[in-house]
């Protein structure tokens, strides 16, 4: 597997994937972040279309579900480059979703025409070499202040993985790039989610002990779109006042958190560097910076002997 390829790592974070999904051209669908797997949290995002799982990959293999090999009608993608693992998962959802209210657009529709007879190991690496979809990964890359050599993790670096769960024709499937294929964990028949929570469930009891490090998040229906047409199905209606006025309140909630979404990310791009590195020129001139260059370092000792105290009880 190629190391970057040109692909820097992106923050997981439902603010990213929501304009990630959006700049890739996609309509209808926004991201929303999980904290529980209780059903009432899944029940309040409902339509899910996918979910989006991150761990702490240690190289070990599940045992749940069946590798699907050969020709499959589910998209699945090999991955071969390892910073574009989280655009990838959530690729992996779009091109699966059968839904009239999503409009994948031109570059994902093209995209997912273009590989309809491509192996796994061929989407992966038609994926990776995606201009535009790279070009939209990239911009919400984080700025540095010095260029680092690529290389592949270590054996005691913490490596994170990104998989996507998808409901298709009935089935439930896990598409983890690190696969050979897709995995079919079964058929649903009212509701998909039934069949994933369990899964996610035991995962995380397995590791729980020693990682508490886990996210998910779904990919659902665009919460504005369905508020709106809510809305203007009762406008008028005077029998319809109090819930006009409750619809009202929860779209512009609903507009306020990507008006955060947007400030977020417009900070996650900006380039802070000719800040910072005018903070440290006062900091030398006051005789204050290799004090607190000590100091920092001492405290980045403490937590790793900590760390390693913690790993060998």
């Amino acid at each position: 597997m190629a190391v970057n390829g040109n692909w820097c790592l992106i923050e997981s974070d439902p603010g990213v994937f929501t304009e990630l999904i959006r700049d890739f051209g996609c309509d209808g669908l926004q991201v929303e972040e999980l904290w529980s797997l209780e059903e009432e949290a899944f029940t309040q995002l409902k339509p899910i279309h996918g979910l989006i799982f991150l761990f702490k990959w240690k190289g070990e293999g599940e045992d749940q579900g069946k590798v699907l090999y050969g020709d499959t009608e589910v998209f699945f993608a090999k991955q071969v480059i390892n910073n574009a693992c989280a655009t990838q998962a959530i690729i992996s959802v779009l091109l699966n979703i059968d839904n009239p209210d999503v409009k994948l657009g031109e570059t994902l529709t093209q995209f997912k025409e273009f590989t309809s007879s491509f192996d796994p190991n061929l989407k992966g690496m038609s994926l990776t070499n995606a201009d535009r979809l790279r070009e939209v990964h990239n911009s919400f890359a984080r700025q540095n202040m010095f260029e680092f050599d690529s290389k592949a993790a270590e054996k005691d670096d913490d490596v994170y993985h990104f998989v996507a769960f998808v409901p298709f024709k009935g089935r439930v499937y896990e598409l983890d790039g690190l696969k050979p294929g897709p995995v079919d964990h079964g058929s649903y028949s009212d509701d998909w989610i039934g069949v994933v929570r369990p899964l996610l469930q035991t995962r995380i009891a397995r590791h729980s002990a020693t990682e508490i490090t886990f996210n998910l998040m779904a990919v659902v229906g665009d919460k504005l779109q369905t508020l709106q047409r809510e809305i203007d199905a009762i406008s008028g209606d005077p029998n319809q006042a109090a819930k006009l006025a409750q619809l009202n309140d929860s779209a512009a909630r609903e507009q306020e958190k990507r008006a955060n979404y947007k400030i977020e990310n417009i900070r996650r791009k900006h380039n802070y560097l000719p800040l910072i590195m005018e903070m440290l020129k006062i900091l030398s001139e006051k005789g204050m910076l290799l004090p607190l260059t000590l100091k920092a370092k001492e405290k980045i000792a403490a937590k790793e002997t900590a760390k390693k105290e913690t790993q060998k009880s």
